[in-house]
C-alpha cells in the first residue's frame, strides 16, 4: 500500500508539471483505483477520454469503472464507442477486449430495460 501511496505522490507531481499529459491522467486513475479511489479515477479518466478520444485504452478502463458503480448503459456505451476507435486504429486486441467486456454485461443490460 505504501509503494500505491509513492506512486500516486509520483505521478500526481508529474501531472501537476504537465496537466494535459494523457499518459500520466491515465496511469494515476489507474493507480488511484488500487486505493479504493474511485470518484477521483473517474475524473481522470473522464478528462483523459474529453481531451483525447483517440486514447483507446481509457474505454475499457472507465467502461468497467462505471460496471463497477452500477453504470452499465454508460458501461455499454464507452465500449461501443471504445469498439469503433480501436477498430479505426486496426486495434485488433482491444477490438477483442471491448467485445468481451460489452458481451458479458449485455444480459444485465437486458434485464434493465
Amino acid at each position: 500500500m505504501a509503494e500505491n501511496k509513492k506512486n500516486i505522490q509520483r505521478l500526481a507531481g508529474f501531472l501537476k508539471k504537465n496537466p494535459n499529459d494523457s499518459f500520466t491522467k491515465f496511469a494515476l486513475a489507474l493507480e488511484l483505483l488500487k486505493s479504493e479511489e474511485v470518484s477521483k479515477a473517474r475524473v481522470l479518466f473522464e478528462s483523459v477520454l474529453k481531451q483525447d478520444p483517440e486514447y483507446v485504452g481509457v474505454y475499457y478502463h472507465l467502461g468497467k469503472l462505471y460496471e463497477r458503480t452500477g453504470r452499465l448503459n454508460e458501461a455499454a456505451e464507452m465500449y461501443t464507442t471504445g469498439l469503433k476507435v480501436a477498430e479505426k486504429q486496426n486495434n485488433t486486441r482491444t477490438v477483442i477486449e471491448l467485445n468481451d467486456a460489452l458481451e458479458l454485461i449485455k444480459p444485465d443490460l437486458n434485464r434493465n430495460e
